[in-house]
């Protein structure tokens, strides 16, 4: 009876600490932030950003795996999970602005920016705002402006549908469940959207629907990693903008991928990240291509050949 006693009491006291574990907050630029930080501490940082309604759960793959080699940085924008609500419009400015002061507070001096879907375009919108602060990009199924009919008929209805009500609530269940891989990840996905603010969201959406980097994208001269899905066809045309338009890009078609590529394709998506930035301590930064090469080769020796083929000059590997 003793001993079932004592059982008892370390598990009610191991209850307490969990529950009063505190969660990671950041008061910066006059709110505070939901945050997670995970990997090395010496680890190349890397800054993920999630588009409206979803939180940081949307990138749980990339903590878990990549987190073995780089500092691995997730959080919610405001008024998403667990931020706090903006009194104020969500601009890509004012998250840029976020951003830099999470890295301020983490006392980070420079980092990656992993941007998707919407959030690829915050990430533009970051480097181009803050070059000094950010060391490359990520852009996964991006866009540097939202042109075609069909995207922008889902974008104006997720705008009208974002009010507090149930509309709200099919807005979330079909966006999550989309993303997810599967029943488990869509109720976390939609559990932590659930406590989205319906007029962040809204901004946000409507930030995407009027918002335009294409002509400055010359001025971001960092490197920039672009992925996007095979079967994702109706993003397409953004990829081969953003790679005309960027200075120093890379650009990856996952096979037989489609949007949600943070969870759904989430082996391939960080395969590519880590062997990208691994790529980037090498010497041949004029021979770009031959290291892109290289990684496709890595990823697939069957279709891309052997490392003799890029001696040889075999450049069309996307």
């Amino acid at each position: 009876m003793e001993g079932q006693s004592g059982h008892a009491k370390r598990s009610y006291l191991n209850f307490i600490a969990e529950e009063t574990r505190q969660v990671p907050w950041a008061n910066v630029n006059e709110t505070s932030l939901h945050y997670e930080m995970t990997g090395p501490e010496m680890g190349t940082p890397i800054v993920f950003i999630p588009p409206p309604l979803l939180t940081l759960e949307a990138f749980k793959y990339q903590k878990e795996q990549l987190s073995v080699y780089f500092r691995v940085i997730t959080f919610d924008i405001r008024g998403h999970g667990g931020s706090a609500p903006s009194k104020m419009p969500l601009r890509y400015e004012l998250i840029s602005q976020d951003i830099v002061g999470l890295l301020d507070f983490l006392g980070i001096e420079q980092a990656f920016l992993c941007g998707y879907s919407t959030g690829g375009t915050v990430a533009l919108a970051a480097l181009l705002a803050y070059s000094s602060r950010f060391v490359g990009g990520i852009i996964v199924s991006g866009m540097s402006e939202l042109t075609d009919t069909y995207n922008r008929i889902r974008v104006w209805l997720a705008i009208r549908m974002a009010n507090p009500s149930r509309v709200m609530n099919l807005l979330t269940n079909a966006i999550t469940y989309g993303n997810a891989d599967k029943q488990t990840t869509y109720q976390e996905l939609n559990e932590h959207a659930l406590h989205d603010a319906a007029a962040n969201v809204k901004s946000y959406f409507e930030q995407s629907f009027h918002y335009s980097c294409t002509t400055r994208l010359h001025s971001i001269h960092q490197p920039v990693l672009l992925i996007y899905g095979q079967k994702d066809r109706g993003f397409h045309p953004y990829a081969h903008i953003l790679h005309e338009g960027l200075p120093n890009s890379s650009l990856f078609f996952i096979k037989g991928a489609k949007h949600p590529v943070p969870i759904q394709s989430a082996g391939r998506m960080n395969d590519i990240i880590h062997l990208w930035i691994e790529s980037l301590d090498k010497k041949e930064q004029k021979e770009r291509w031959k290291l892109d090469l290289a990684i496709a080769q890595k990823l697939h020796p069957q279709m891309y050949g052997t490392e003799e083929d890029a001696e040889n000059g075999f450049e069309n590997y996307h």
